[in-house]
């Protein structure tokens, strides 16, 4: 089964792997596997290399149920102020959907040199994904909001749309690559609190991929079994490789 949503991902995947010459951990790290389907329905792969810390890709691919989805989660050094990168990928029947965002490392609200360097860049690129026809904001909690960046674009879209959409993840990954060689200014990086990026990050990471704040994680449940999705979740929360 191939779509719209797996081109988009394989070749955002493709351009960070390349970018970095990033290294494969298993050729796929784990296969998955489903009730739904005799053959199996997915893969996770993971990367690592250069200043990519660790990336996590899952795919899952269920035609019975018309479910083709793909996660990307880039992640940068536990140590390090420098946002981690993710694209979600999906279409489930007839609908598209997907979230892209640059996620940060600091408390945005209190670090304003930081909003300024790193995202404020982003907001025409923002701006412009949102006024295209066919796209509906996501249903999205405020806690899920509130854990990602403002510049995060969520949406559930047409095919006409989410074929429009591939102009704007690239311009965000440039961005986030310029982001990550470039590296923080000495100025914004000096006025951080305390420094403590690890620390901050593990929560972070707790909080994105809580199942009682993701609901996605209770049809993972029933596509994978429980077991298996709570290895999923265990994968994308620790941060060694």
């Amino acid at each position: 089964m191939s779509s719209l949503a797996n081109t988009l991902s394989q070749n955002t995947l493709n351009a960070i792997v390349n970018r970095f010459n990033l290294a494969e951990h298993g050729e796929p790290y784990k296969t998955l596997v489903s009730p739904m389907s005799p053959a199996p329905v997915g893969q996770v792969r993971v990367f690592s290399g250069g200043p990519v810390h660790k990336m996590v890709y899952i795919g899952l691919t269920v035609p019975p149920i018309g479910l083709d989805s793909h996660m990307i989660f880039a992640f940068t050094a536990p140590d390090s102020p420098t946002p981690h990168f993710t694209l979600d990928s999906v279409l489930a029947g007839p609908h598209f959907a997907f979230h892209l965002d640059m996620i940060p490392r600091v408390d945005l609200g209190a670090n304003l040199a930081y909003i300024n360097e790193l995202f404020q860049p982003l907001t025409e690129i923002f701006d412009s994904a949102k006024e295209i026809e066919g796209l509906t904001p996501a249903h999205l909690s405020p806690r899920q909001y509130a854990i990602m960046s403002p510049w995060m674009l969520a949406y559930r879209a047409t095919e006409e749309a989410f074929a429009q959409i591939d102009e704007h993840v690239e311009q965000y990954l440039a961005h986030w690559f310029k982001v990550v060689e470039a590296k923080l200014s000495v100025s914004t990086f000096e006025g951080l609190d305390n420094h403590n990026f690890s620390q901050r990050d593990q929560r972070n990471r707790a909080a994105i991929f809580n199942p009682a704040v993701d609901p996605v994680w209770a049809q993972i449940d029933r596509l994978l079994g429980e077991e298996v999705s709570k290895e999923l979740r265990e994968l994308l929360i620790k941060q060694d490789v």
